[in-house]
């Protein structure tokens, strides 16, 4: 029950994969050298001091971060508009898990993701991140009023938004028994909410609710130079007409 419930993991981590891919296709194509950041290794070093990065894991993250942070507005900040664009391919419409994408990796709550926070929230996915980042990173995912505990309503509403994304049909008395079958499990007050003790004990006790917390290939993002100083990412399929449409220059 708990791994349908708290399936709502999953775009999410699906929307780290799509933001990833869709700009390593521009970074598969090489980059003259003036086009690099001037950011020193000191700098990256810093960053992989305190995540599961490399600096150069870091270095590779902040090409793709380049890209995204100049799809509209060209002022080295992502924007939420941007991160919409690179997602959904629209700048038209509402998205509930776009929504949270952008609030949890917008640590300052600023209205814009600095370098930095990109780093930071994608390191929870790293395969060498610490458990105790990924239970709090799920738990803040659910906690979509920021109270400090998990309630019904919101489970309901990214779970709904969840089945109408994947178009999964679920009766609304088949969701609410799932729903109170797991709190019922969860809330080990029995108060109605889930707070993060309930959250990491249940967690604990059922591991593979986190399985899409994990991206492996962050392990081995690389990012190399030929002898000509260029920069050189791997490429990856994705749809080459809607970054012609979009203007990506890459």
């Amino acid at each position: 029950m708990g791994d349908t419930l708290f399936a709502a993991i999953r775009p999410l981590r699906g929307f780290i994969e799509a933001l990833i891919f869709s700009f390593a296709l521009c970074c598969g194509r090489q980059l003259p050298s003036d086009c690099l950041h001037e950011d020193s290794f000191d700098d990256l070093d810093c960053l992989a001091n305190t995540t599961p990065f490399t600096a150069n894991e870091i270095e590779a993250l902040r090409e793709l971060y380049k890209k995204l942070s100049n799809l509209l507005i060209d002022d080295g900040l992502i924007h939420k508009e941007e991160l919409q664009v690179a997602l959904l391919r629209t700048r038209d419409g509402e998205n509930l898990f776009l929504d949270r994408v952008f609030d949890l990796f917008d640590e300052k709550k600023n209205g814009v993701i600095e370098f930095e926070e990109f780093v930071h929230a994608l390191s929870v996915f790293h395969p060498r991140a610490p458990l105790e980042d990924k239970i709090d990173f799920a738990f803040r995912l659910y906690d979509l009023t920021q109270t400090g505990y998990i309630e019904k309503e919101e489970v309901r509403k990214l779970v709904v938004a969840f089945l109408s994304e994947s178009a999964i049909k679920l009766s609304d008395e088949s969701l609410e028994a799932i729903i109170d079958e797991t709190f019922a499990d969860a809330d080990a007050d029995k108060d109605g909410k889930i707070d993060k003790d309930d959250w990491k004990d249940f967690v604990l006790r059922h591991p593979t609710l986190l399985k899409n917390m994990t991206l492996p290939y962050l392990q081995i993002l690389s990012f190399t130079r030929d002898i000509l100083g260029t920069a050189v990412f791997p490429s990856f399929n994705v749809d080459t007409n809607f970054v012609e449409r979009t203007h990506w220059r890459c």
